[in-house]
């Protein structure tokens, strides 16, 4: 057994069921999870060896890792595109189309590097990816390997789009697949790649694209190979007024609607964005204990509208953020986003709703919750040791940190993390990756970037 002390915190934010904020508190972690939090001296008595590490964290607010719940990490190559900077989603995604055509094994990896990498020093240690295009034998086996490289937590989705343009959908057919191919893949990736086992570092996600890219064959088709193995779905639901236009087109009802016709409701589903749906919709999805991933960077990006969040949450949808794709986000900063929830928030009326604390329990709690895991989210003893402290002398908290030290994270929004830990394993320290050359992965980055978008 290997133990790391982080020792004498300002503050440790547990987000655990009490919400405890401990001052000048100490956390022991035993291999991959958290062993004891409290004072040094009291944690470490009866251990039968020295601790094999110390970690000062004296002068440090220390807090769950984030938790992202929605993200498509290939798109971080088409960040800033001239072509779509002023478009709506839909306009949006027939620009980018037929560039993410050209993507190929190469270009998946490092993209799923850079994205690893970006969220791991803004306070992400769980991500949630969801690719829906597989061109050129680019496979999910690429970004599971790229990610385990740099030790983030994933959910990989094995994501799909079976409706082209000539049957009405709105992806063309040069990225489409057949359902066979796809139901095939996701069976083969789940049978290799899922973990099922607490503190599991790697799992899969059954994740169709949208109501407008794939049939409603494959939609009930994936809930069922889901449920036979245990895994959890995702898609994108509700996000803009066009996508419901074209399903009340389509289908004669609503996204929501639709959904649920297919099968798409429980504890085993979220949806991602969720913008628009209706009143009464948000009641039902609450009573399945249906689960939403918040993007409000990139619903502000795209001028999709302001998402519903406390309705969900008080209708008892499981609530959690995600940075969305990176190019309708051009970042993958999960603590900027978490601010940015709390800021669009407030524009629909409740100060006292949209507070810092709220939005980092979305962010940490809410989006473990969201991916179905009870180990992760919180500091808690047993639970998984995702844990980030971020210094409170920073040039970005001055002044800040001496009232609230826990607030400042989210109103004032330290550039990057100091310390991260994934596992029990230190990913970040002093600012920095550990064991990776950043610079390096950047420029493998840029060139895939390059050669995807000049080509």
């Amino acid at each position: 057994m290997t133990t790391t002390l982080i020792r004498d915190a300002e503050l440790i934010a547990t987000f655990d069921d009490d919400a405890r904020e401990l001052r000048h508190a100490s956390l022991l972690i035993e291999d991959d999870r958290i062993a004891a939090i409290g004072p040094a001296m009291e944690i470490t008595v009866g251990l039968k060896k020295p601790i094999d590490r110390v970690v000062d964290a004296r002068g440090h607010v220390i807090l769950p890792g984030l938790v992202n719940t929605h993200h498509h990490f290939y798109q971080t190559l088409t960040r800033n595109l001239p072509a779509a900077q002023n478009a709506e989603l839909f306009d949006w995604l027939a620009t980018h189309y037929p560039i993410w055509a050209r993507l190929d094994p190469e270009a998946m990896f490092a993209s799923s590097q850079v994205a690893a990498a970006e969220l791991l020093l803004s306070g992400c240690t769980t991500a949630a990816d969801h690719t829906y295009l597989w061109p050129n034998g680019a496979r999910i086996d690429d970004q599971i390997a790229a990610v385990a490289e740099l030790g983030l937590r994933f959910h990989a989705s094995r994501g799909s789009m079976s409706v082209g343009e000539s049957q009405g959908g709105l992806p063309p057919d040069s990225v489409v697949e057949s359902e066979s191919a796809i139901l095939d893949d996701t069976q083969h990736a789940i049978e290799r790649y899922h973990d099922a086992d607490e503190r599991a570092m790697t799992r899969i996600v059954v994740a169709p694209c949208s109501p407008f890219s794939v049939s409603r064959d494959l939609m009930r088709e994936s809930a069922l190979l889901a449920r036979d193995y245990g895994v959890h779905l995702h898609t994108h639901l509700a996000e803009t007024r066009d996508e419901e236009a074209y399903c009340r087109e389509q289908f004669g009802c609503t996204p929501v609607e639709y959904a649920e016709q297919v099968g798409w409701v429980g504890r085993d589903v979220w949806f991602a964005h969720m913008v628009h749906p209706h009143a009464d919709e948000i009641t039902r999805l609450g009573g399945h204990c249906c689960g939403a991933a918040h993007c409000p960077s990139s619903n502000m990006r795209l001028g999709s509208g302001i998402a519903p969040v406390m309705a969900m949450h008080r209708a008892g949808m499981r609530v959690g953020l995600g940075v969305d794709g990176s190019a309708s986000n051009d970042g993958s900063h999960l603590l900027a986003e978490t601010r940015q929830a709390m800021l669009l928030g407030r524009l629909q009326g409740s100060m006292t709703d949209f507070t810092a604390r709220q939005m980092l329990w979305f962010a940490t709690r809410g989006g473990a919750a969201v991916l179905g895991r009870e180990d992760i989210g919180q500091l808690a003893v047993g639970k998984a040791a995702d844990i980030i402290g971020y210094r409170l002398d920073s040039l970005a908290l001055a002044g800040g940190a001496l009232h609230d030290p826990l607030a400042a994270l989210v109103f004032c929004q330290p550039p990057q993390v100091d310390l991260s830990f994934v596992n029990g394993i230190q990913r970040v320290e002093a600012g920095h990756l550990l064991g990776h050359d950043v610079e390096a992965m950047v420029a493998r980055h840029n060139a895939c970037a390059s050669k995807l978008v000049g080509a």
